[in-house]
Order: C-alpha cells, then structure tokens, then sequence
C-alpha cells in the first residue's frame, strides 16, 4: 500500500504529527524515580498491528514521535524488517514473542527452539517470549505440568545462549482445574526458578480474579518484564480470552488499574522493563499516546494535558486477534 493511501484511510497516524504532539507538550528534564521505566518504556507491537500491515514505517515513527523507547516483537521469525527500521528510528528491540507450538506443541510447522534462539541471537535479544496455549492444550493439570516442564528445557537452552525466557499470562491460567488448582499454580511450582522468568500482563491477571500487584508481590524476583494494559472498570471476570470485550481494553490511566502501585511495585521487586499493549483499540496511534502520558504523569506527578478523545465509530472485531492472540 502506497505511503498517501495508508495515510488517508488511518486518519490516527496523523494525530502522530499534530494532536499528538499536543499530548506531550508536558516537559520533564530529569526522570524522578517513581517511574524508572519511562525511558526505556516499549510498545508491543500486536496493538498496532494493523496498521504495521499497512506501512511499517509510517507506524513505527509514529510510536517513536509518541515517545516510546523501544519495540517489542509479535513474532522472533519474520520480523527482520521491522527490526530494521525500529533500530533506524531509534527504537531498540529486546524482546520478542515466538510461536508457543515451539514449546507447547512442537509441530513441523513450528520452528525448533534451537532455530528461534539463532534468530533471537541474530537480531540481538535479550528476552524471548512464550506467551500463549492455545484452546485443547490448555484444559487440564497434565496439560500445564507438561508446558511447565517443556518451558524449563527451553528455557536452558535459551540461558546457555544469553537470553532470558519469559512466559506471558492471558487468563485461562487462572481457571480453576482439578481440585481448584490453577495453570498459574502449577506454573510458579514447576518453572525452573531461573530457566523461567515471568513476563506478567496486569490486565489478564486482574480480569482472570487475580489482583496484579498482588501478584507481583507474590513472583517476587521472578518477573523481568510486564505489560502495561487497563482494564475498563467494572469487566466481569473471563477466562476464555476470546470472550472479552473489544471497550474492556483501555489506555493507560483509563480504566481500573492503579498503574502508579504497579510501577511501584515493579521498582521494588527488580522488573527490568516494561511494554505498553493495548490489545483492543478504535485508534490505537491516538491511545498509545495516552498511555504514554500516563506514564509521564506517574514520572513527573504532574496532570500532562490530554486532548479529548474523539467518539469511535462503531467497533468492528478484529477476527485475526481472537483466532490468534500472538501478542496479546
């Protein structure tokens, strides 16, 4: 697609140039250290993943001129290049997702873990992501020790090469199984404390009945890295990730999370770094932006000034999101 068509029919890309640049007008010289993540803050970039299939470049300047530092992948694999004009534009890229067949049902369509810890080294990783199961793996206690225990051989291999394996949580984790055990339970058991690290999604732990900085209390010294996402207030608790409304995902500072307790809770228990995801979005340029303030608000204590958002059209489902939820 032409550079002007994409430009034309994501009228969000423009706010990237103008009402954006309104949002962050907020100043800050020195970052305070109530929010020590600001500046190296990433996007995953499965929230902006149609408009990366329209152009690339376009979008990803767009999440720099927002004032994001870094990207994280959707998937290691075929990513080559995005990391191009990532690093180009002077986003760094760390981490990344990888197909979950790879450890949860290797498969000749799924690439080996030996394979994606090449293409992890070659783009220079620090962080792989196992981080999803999908539905007929995920139903029982046997399914979960058996993830549990393939996740720490891979995550052996992964170390041995000098990257960290994290695993990313949805909300099926948190269904009860047998005996009222959970997959989360039986992963905190069984992960190799070292070979497995946590990648924690505050929204899918809080809208799966667990309190995030509960949590993350609770995986002291096992988490390296989370996602950032809001979860509208008063959602109903879901398991089943397909089931969740599209308006149940919110920018930053819009919803029901204290994002200010998280980060606080971050900093005091050692997470590395942190990555904005907003699954679901009418305009996900616009509201990256607003998360990004968010964050700059937590950083400076100070209200950063924040245009009123634009009434959506009516929501359209995203059929690629609920078939896969690669990045979710």
């Amino acid at each position: 697609m032409k550079r002007r068509t994409f430009l034309g029919g994501a009228a969000a890309l423009a706010l990237s140039s103008n009402a954006l640049a309104d949002i962050l007008r907020t100043p800050f010289n020195t970052l305070p250290a109530n929010n020590p993540y600001l500046e190296t803050l990433g996007l995953q970039l499965y929230t902006v993943r149609n408009e990366l299939e329209m152009d690339k470049e376009a979008t990803l300047k767009a999440v720099k001129d927002a004032g994001y530092h870094q990207v994280e992948l959707m998937n290691t694999m075929d990513s080559d290049e995005i990391v191009t004009i990532a690093r180009d534009l002077g986003l760094n890229v760390t981490s990344a997702f990888f197909n979950w067949e790879t450890v949860a049902n290797p498969n000749e369509n799924a690439p080996t873990m030996e394979t994606v810890i090449e293409k992890a080294n070659e783009i220079g990783l620090k962080h792989l992501v196992f981080g999803y199961i999908g539905p007929g793996h995920r139903e029982s206690v046997e399914h979960f020790k058996a993830h549990a225990d393939s996740a720490s051989i891979a995550g052996e291999k992964c170390l041995e090469a000098g990257i960290q394996l994290c695993y990313h949580n949805h909300s099926f984790e948190f269904k009860p199984l047998e005996d009222d055990v959970t997959g989360f339970d039986l992963f905190i058991e069984r992960f190799h404390r070292d070979f497995v690290k946590f990648e924690l999604d505050v929204f899918w732990s809080q809208i799966g009945g667990w309190d995030a900085l509960r949590m993350l209390d609770k995986l002291d010294g096992r988490v390296t890295q989370v996602h950032l996402k809001d979860l509208k207030k008063g959602t109903k608790k879901e398991y089943d990730e397909g089931n969740v409304a599209e308006k149940a995902f919110q920018p930053l500072g819009r919803g029901s999370i204290n994002m200010k307790k998280v980060i606080a809770k971050c900093k005091e228990i050692g997470v590395e770094q942190c990555h904005v995801e907003q699954d679901q979005s009418p305009s996900p340029i616009e509201e990256i932006g607003v998360s990004y303030v968010h964050m700059q608000e937590i950083a400076t204590g100070k209200a950063a000034k924040e245009p009123k958002p634009k009434k959506p059209k009516k929501d359209k489902v995203d059929d690629k999101a609920l078939d896969d939820p690669f990045g979710g």
